[in-house]
């Protein structure tokens, strides 16, 4: 059996989640509280961090390292497209929402909303939950001036692009930290994403002491 070590609102192991559930991969989660350091899990992955897929005998780390192994050992449907040109907005996507789009929103909103106290570190800084609701206005429309141009993030195909935003988004949204209502454009492509079989697992998703909004998991939010 595949297994998939994670946390239920990191973004970068929803972003594996959603690359194996749109390949049809079985994998068992096993919830890792990364930040509490257990021995086991350091001998997984000594940086310390999830997601870690075990799928055989191989254990992996680093989320798009992991993605773009599944793309190439389980090619169908492609997530990544044939080209040069296409995969490098492909990856450079990736890279914005992994690196510009976490540190600037989902670290400052997730971070400071939940894992200040999952992690009993204390309160929210509301100075970075400002600059985060700041933030996330400005990402909002560069999607959606991307989706005026492409039927998705990268182009006219759905790829690994899609999945390492909705990650994000959909971490956010558990919160309720998306006004959806700034892009009807933004909105409709979450709404495409959101109703894919490898997203139901994720609508699942339950963190002790803070309950789902209502809209979370409704496809027709």
């Amino acid at each position: 059996m595949n297994r998939l070590y994670h946390y239920p609102l990191s973004p970068f192991s929803r972003k594996v989640r959603l690359m194996l559930g749109e390949k049809k991969i079985e994998v068992e989660l096993v919830e890792e509280r990364y930040w509490e350091q257990d021995p086991d899990f350091l001998r997984r992955n000594p940086a310390g961090k999830v997601p870690i897929l075990k799928m055989g005998n191989r254990t992996m780390a680093e989320s798009t390292a992991i993605c773009e192994y599944i793309e190439e050992t389980h090619p169908t449907p492609p997530l990544m497209p044939s080209g040069p040109e296409g995969r490098y907005e492909v990856r450079r996507l990736v890279a914005w929402f992994d690196d510009k789009f976490h540190r600037e929103v989902t670290q400052k909103l997730i971070g400071e909303r939940v894992f200040r106290k999952v992690m009993g570190t204390g309160y929210p800084d509301s100075a970075n939950v400002k600059a985060g609701a700041k933030a996330i206005k400005y990402h909002l429309d560069y999607m959606a001036w991307l989706l005026d141009q492409r039927r998705w993030l990268a182009g006219d195909q759905m790829t690994l692009a899609d999945f390492a935003a909705a990650a994000q988004l959909s971490c956010l949204d558990y919160i309720s930290d998306v006004d959806w209502n700034r892009s009807e454009t933004v909105k409709d492509w979450y709404a495409k994403i959101k109703s894919r079989p490898a997203f139901r697992s994720i609508l699942a998703d339950q963190v002790p002491g803070f309950p789902q909004p209502a809209h979370y998991s409704d496809l027709d939010f």
